[in-house]
């Protein structure tokens, strides 16, 4: 399939925080917070300090064939599961919530960038074996974020009265009915009924989301190898229990977040994940609440559940299952399980791991890499074509339409629209006026002054006015520019956080993800557009 690529720096995107630009430009000030830079140095230190950690490779081995017993077989799949037994075997990690359908469009990006640096590295390391992995975050309660996906600008949300964590909840006849509301768009394309087909066997009524989920993103990324882990499980849980127990008595990772955010704060960046005092959940059936403590024992928040100390300490020795960890403690849980050096993640999640180091360090649990997953602008030539004939760049519409707007005006009128000599020559006239009036009386400087205000104001007024009447005049280019805006940044954001994959694949197919791989960076972090 004809398809071209571009790249952009995240910086001209104006779409990323500066505590994530800073971390791609080595900024000084946030290197106490990580240990690793995203890069092959970096790669080689972390495989040197998780070669020393001693991974339970045989529990986390037994845990993925039990999985993958529900779904059909892949030779791919199956092959990497059996290379994470051996010792030079590391995974490369992504995580994310069991978004409906998937979700938003990055959700892929990240599974892809995975699949990607994985590939890279065994190219580059050639004495190991990467692994790309999901980690699948379905003891999520977020159900406003997790319940609906928007396909070509339209949003389909789940209703439901279920509670608790949103991959366990039971899939029933309203989204059974979504999915076939969503049809109507997908069928009419070449691969809809492929991808169609796909969400019905996926998303079968009382299977949970997360199995829903696992087979859907089994469907799609089977041929590359990619290792979807539930991490929802008694047998992983086990390996938590010290650093559960630690958290109910000692609070460790509070203490240790809190000094991190006041040493972040001072450098003047915006804290992303503050967590709690204890930053576990009790998690049963239907129920994910917060542990808080209560005198010398327990509470579960919300319910009338308690526990003693001696009670809550059992519970964890004979149910490790039922407790979740926090956005804090997540990370730590997942590197613990995996064999893992690299974590691939959008700049919301980089931000709160740079909150974890010592946290990490605390457990003796190695310190992954960091990478800012890729990002996509998946557009058409025609789009590209348009923006050419306006005089822009693509880049150019990462700004705002008014912005786009004036530039063009400013760059195509004829007429003079700006007053910048005439203000020049308003302030040297006050100027001179303020010393002649200084020299009659030096308290009618302050009168002076305030004259000049007034009239600076109202000739920068008559400038915005006669801006606005030139503008009147483009009204055809102005809704050009909106409606490529619209098309390419829908909700004036960036479109991979707000579109679903799903109308992309009913167009494209497996070609989508096929392009979507080739284009993929590896370490590189740039912003990339993808014309097809």
């Amino acid at each position: 399939m004809d398809c071209t690529s571009q790249r952009i720096t995240y910086r001209n995107t104006a779409a990323f925080s500066s505590i994530v630009l800073d971390y791609l430009d080595d900024a000084a000030a946030l290197r106490p917070f990580y240990k690793h830079r995203p890069n092959l140095e970096g790669i080689k230190h972390a495989i040197a300090e998780r070669s020393a950690f001693a991974t339970n490779r045989t529990v986390l081995v037994n845990h993925l064939k039990q999985q993958y017993s529900a779904v059909s077989e892949s030779a791919a799949v199956n092959r990497n599961i059996d290379l994470l037994l051996q010792e030079n075997t590391f995974t490369i990690t992504t995580a994310h919530q069991p978004n409906l359908f998937t979700g938003p469009l990055y959700f892929i990006y990240k599974i892809l960038h995975a699949i990607k640096l994985a590939d890279t590295l065994k190219q580059e390391l050639t004495q190991y074996n990467f692994v790309p992995v999901y980690y699948m975050g379905s003891e999520d309660a977020d159900f406003e974020e997790l319940s609906y996906a928007i396909v070509n600008g339209v949003k389909y949300q789940w209703a439901t009265q279920q509670n608790g964590a949103f991959g366990r909840m039971v899939i029933d006849k309203n989204i059974t009915q979504l999915i076939h509301a969503i049809s109507g768009q997908l069928l009419v394309e070449p691969h809809g009924k492929e991808i169609v087909d796909a969400l019905l066997a996926s998303y079968k009524e009382k299977t949970t989301i997360q199995d829903a989920t696992f087979a859907f993103v089994h469907f799609l990324f089977e041929r590359f190898g990619l290792i979807v882990i539930n991490a929802d499980a008694k047998a992983l849980k086990q390996q938590m229990i010290p650093v559960f127990e630690d958290e109910l008595l000692n609070r460790s990772s509070a203490k240790l977040v809190t000094q991190t955010i006041a040493a972040l704060d001072q450098q003047h960046y915006k804290v992303q994940a503050g967590g709690r005092e204890i930053n576990l959940f009790y998690f049963d059936e239907d129920l994910r609440e917060r542990i808080e403590a209560d005198g010398d024992g327990f509470t579960v928040a919300n319910t009338t559940i308690k526990f003693t100390k001696e009670e809550m300490l059992k519970e964890l020795k004979e149910h490790p299952e039922r407790f979740s960890p926090n956005v804090i403690l997540r990370g730590l849980y997942q590197d613990t399980i995996l064999p893992n050096i690299a974590f691939i993640g959008g700049g919301g999640e980089l931000a709160y791991w740079l909150e974890l180091k010592n946290v990490f360090a605390h457990h003796h649990v190695p310190y992954p890499v960091l990478v800012l997953r890729n990002s996509f602008l998946i557009t058409e030539k025609q789009w590209i074509e348009r923006i050419t004939k306006l005089d822009f760049t693509l880049e150019a519409f990462f700004q705002s339409s008014e912005t786009l707007l004036n530039e063009y005006v400013h760059r195509t009128t004829v007429n003079k629209i700006q007053l910048n000599g005439s203000l020049e020559q308003a302030e040297a006239f006050y100027a001179a006026l303020k010393q002649q009036a200084a020299t009659v009386d030096p308290t009618l400087q302050q009168h002076v002054d305030s004259l000049k205000a007034k009239a600076i104001h109202r000739l920068q007024e008559l400038e915005k006015k006669i801006i606005r009447a030139e503008k009147r005049k483009y009204a055809d280019e102005q809704r050009q520019i909106q409606t490529i805006k619209a098309q390419l940044f829908p909700g004036n954001g960036l479109q991979e956080r707000k579109e679903s994959f799903l109308s992309f694949y009913a167009k494209k197919g497996n070609n989508l993800i096929d392009a979507l791989y080739q284009h993929s960076l590896s370490l590189e972090q740039e912003f990339v557009v993808l014309s097809f």
